[in-house]
């Protein structure tokens, strides 16, 4: 049996789709590790933040302003 160029055409076609795909893929978990990246400083932030507020609140006031 002879392939015929529209059966070539659709097989390169194909192969090229699979590999925008892959692509793709590779970008959206790219992109999801630094979102979880971004997640994990902002909650570490924001945990230190309170950590140092609540357990400097009781201890020391704030100076007098003139």
């Amino acid at each position: 049996m002879r392939l015929q160029t529209i059966q070539i055409v659709a097989g390169l076609v194909a192969a090229v789709a699979f590999i925008l795909a892959f692509m793709a893929a590779g970008a959206a978990v790219a992109s999801s590790l630094f979102m979880l990246m971004g997640l994990a400083a902002v909650g570490w932030l924001a945990y230190s933040l309170i950590k140092s507020v609540t357990h400097r609140s009781g201890k020391t006031k704030p100076p007098a302003r003139a």
